[in-house]
């Protein structure tokens, strides 16, 4: 029996020493696999001190726009001194970033291939020779200069955001935040900036700014609308006073206009808050709730930058009055120019949506490419018959709508303009416009936020005919 006895305990013992090993096998395999699937996070995390060991070897490299222009490069005076310039000065601060005091921008992005260098070993025993440090690789984006510089110039002096992309590919050509500062004299507007509460000049707008999306929200109420009644949408009537009234809830077109009789298209066309709010009082609420998730409302975007998600949570328990707000874009409706140039991408491309990205490829000092950034499907966000259908209903927006300043160019627009109420004085909103061109076959996708400047068609069409002009050689 106390043979036995031992023998039941060496196996005990053994069973759950093979279990420990067997544990720390696992545990070391996922170590090792991690930390080569996840090397550039470690490596930019800011407590591992490889990076100081790749800073103290290698010279940071140089970021060029899509043109090759310089957008970032490291100046190194007669006593060594390293010094990262912007020669763009604040025209691309929330875009490029900055690269002290923390990293931000593409400068955060693309740090792990900035700080590395696949210079040539012949090169590197010259360098060590001569005591200089390697030459770092070089990231080149997909930044186009031009687009930049108008969209800056076009927002002049107002708070705000644009971004242009590439609907085929997700390439992002522009990205504008005001206010904005200039990255050259960060290090000494750092404290005044952390230490001002109220300053917003870091946040990223495009990115980050969440706002009520107002009337361009109407793109994803048309879309519900066409979800539950795809053979009858068109047959859709309503006769607009100029205000529309359920219950103890009252909402009022923009500027109490009335509109009249209206069929579906003209309810879009003319932005029609009355007939909207009628609209939305009649969808499926569950079914709603099913196609904000569609179309990445409170989900995690595609995107490898900082950026915040936007909101909006309808379920069958939600209350009339709150889907007479959400159907026009307000209530507790929020959502970043980033995501709305996403939706508006996703019309674009046949309701595909492309991965938006920043960084085209990189290269060594030589030219030799090192890594190349192609572009990625996502995932379809709508059939191709809606993204048609509302393709269409946008370029009726541009031809008899509150976008009519993009009609007859020697290009064809299609957009939504919108007016957001940010609070309780009714004349004071937030102008957008998104939307694309040439409409049949769209290139170029520009998504423009003006904050508090009234009417998107006054103010945000404008500058999106700018942006048109510039890249269609106006």
């Amino acid at each position: 029996m106390k043979k036995s006895g031992r023998k039941k305990s060496n196996r005990q013992i053994l069973t759950v020493t093979y279990l420990f090993v067997a544990v720390f096998l696992a545990m070391m395999g996922y170590t090792c696999h991690y930390a080569v699937t996840h090397r550039q996070e470690l490596i930019n995390n800011s407590y591992n001190g490889r990076q100081e060991l790749f800073t103290a070897q290698n010279t940071r490299g140089t970021i060029y726009a899509a043109g090759g222009q310089i957008l970032a490069r490291t100046q190194v005076g007669e006593d060594g001194k390293e010094t990262r310039e912007y020669p763009y000065g604040n025209l691309f601060a929330h875009a490029v970033g900055y690269a002290s005091n923390g990293k931000y921008g593409i400068e955060a992005l693309s740090n792990y291939y900035l700080i590395n260098s696949n210079a040539k070993l012949a090169d590197k025993v010259a360098n060590d020779m001569a005591g200089e440090k390697y030459p770092g690789d070089n990231v080149f984006t997909t930044l186009d200069v031009d687009l930049q510089e108008i969209a800056s110039q076009s927002l002049g002096i107002y708070k705000g955001a644009v971004m242009v992309t590439e609907p085929s590919t997700g390439k992002i050509l522009a990205m504008v935040s005001k206010p904005d500062f200039d990255p050259n004299q960060i290090d000494d507007i750092w404290d005044d900036l952390i230490q001002d509460e109220e300053s917003t000049v870091l946040l990223n707008r495009v990115t980050q700014g969440l706002y009520p999306p107002g009337s361009t929200f109407k793109i994803v109420t048309a879309l519900e609308y066409i979800r539950e009644n795809p053979d009858t949408y068109d047959q859709y009537r309503y006769q607009c006073s100029g205000r529309f009234t359920h219950g103890e809830d009252s909402i009022s077109c923009y500027h109490g206009t009335v509109h009249g009789s209206e069929d579906f298209r003209k309810s879009f066309a003319k932005s029609c808050n009355s007939s909207f709010a009628n609209i939305g009082i009649g969808l499926d609420r569950a079914r709603f709730g099913d196609t904000l998730k569609d179309l990445l409302f409170n989900e995690k975007l595609p995107v490898s930058f900082a950026y915040n998600k936007s909101s909006l949570t309808i379920d069958e328990d939600t209350p009339d009055s709150d889907i007479i707000q959400a159907a026009i874009g307000q209530g507790t409706t929020q959502i970043t120019p980033l995501h709305l140039n996403m939706i508006t991408c996703a019309i674009a491309n046949g309701g595909v949506l492309m991965k938006p990205y920043l960084v085209d490829c990189v290269k060594n000092y030589e030219g030799n490419v090192i890594r190349q950034f192609n572009p990625g499907t996502y995932r379809r966000l709508m059939t191709e018959e809606e993204a048609a259908a509302l393709n269409s209903l946008m370029q009726e927006v541009v031809k008899s709508g509150t976008g009519t300043k993009l009609s007859g160019l020697f290009y064809t627009a299609a957009g939504k303009t919108g007016s957001a109420e940010y609070n309780s004085i009714k004349t004071d909103s937030h102008a957008w416009f998104t939307g694309f061109a040439p409409a049949q076959d769209p290139e170029i996708c520009v998504t423009i936020i003006i904050e508090g400047a009234g009417s998107g068609g006054d103010y945000a069409v404008p500058i999106a005919k700018r942006i048109f002009d510039q890249y269609f050689g106006a």
